[in-house]
């Protein structure tokens, strides 16, 4: 199975499934030298590793959480990825990788911003704030959602998929807020009970942790514009951020 980032192949170790994952780019590379680093503590676990491959434990087939946010547990699956990235960033020594920092993260953000003003502006200039005033410094997966949180039998649920980051560790549960998918992410009230639901779980402050959720929403509708994408859903998510940030 190929991406635009790796190649996936379901393999056999003995007779344990498993899955090798070659990585195409750079930033995935980077990803899977951090799963090696992970050793299987809230994400799976990498039972081989040459170069830019991986050999990971595969997950089961089946349901999904974004299958489980649908049928209506929003509030078990979201509280399911604070309880994972608490293990992830419960990790307090660095890594020997060239991690980016949030700051060149947001990069595109002001580039965005810049050019077409509006809510982008107002997510660059919230990014900003956060950005100089960061706490909690963790290594960050980067790219939480639904669809990077799989189930592995006995182990239960567990990443796959970062992008490795350094920086505050409220900025990792943003994206929760945009998925598992655009009629979900956009419906009336979600975006206010899944404050509730994460700031509680991650123990994190609810204004803080919206203000994440404002400059993420901007930061994936630069992502999408550089790649002449559609971006319509995390724009919605920055303006209903902004609305519950003014209430």
């Amino acid at each position: 199975m190929m991406t635009p980032t790796s190649g996936l192949l379901p393999v056999l170790r003995g007779d344990m499934p498993a899955m090798l994952k070659v990585a195409v780019l750079d930033e995935e590379k980077l990803g899977n030298q951090l799963m090696i680093w992970w050793d299987g503590n809230g994400a799976a676990r990498v039972l081989a590793h040459a170069e830019c491959a991986i050999l990971m434990e595969r997950a089961e087939t089946g349901i999904s959480l974004a299958d489980l946010a649908r049928e209506g547990q929003d509030d078990e699956t979201s509280r399911t990825m604070c309880v994972i990235l608490r293990k992830l960033h419960a990790q307090k020594a660095y890594p020997p990788l060239a991690l980016p920092p949030l700051v060149k993260w947001f990069e595109p953000l002001g580039r965005a911003a810049e050019a077409q003003g509006g809510i982008l502006r107002t997510a660059a200039e919230t990014a900003s704030r956060l950005l100089s005033t960061q706490q909690d410094i963790s290594v960050l997966h980067g790219d939480m959602h639904h669809d990077n949180v799989l189930k592995f039998g006995s182990r239960g649920w567990l990443a796959i998929d970062p992008k490795g980051l350094i920086g505050e560790r409220g900025f990792d549960h943003a994206n929760i807020f945009c998925n598992p998918d655009d009629q979900m992410a956009t419906m009336p009230g979600r975006l206010a009970r899944q404050v509730k639901v994460v700031a509680e779980a991650a123990d994190l402050e609810s204004n803080r942790l919206l203000s994440w959720v404002l400059a993420w929403a901007g930061l994936s509708a630069a992502f999408s514009l550089e790649d002449h994408a559609p971006c319509a859903t995390a724009l919605r998510i920055a303006e209903l951020a902004v609305a519950e940030l003014n209430v």
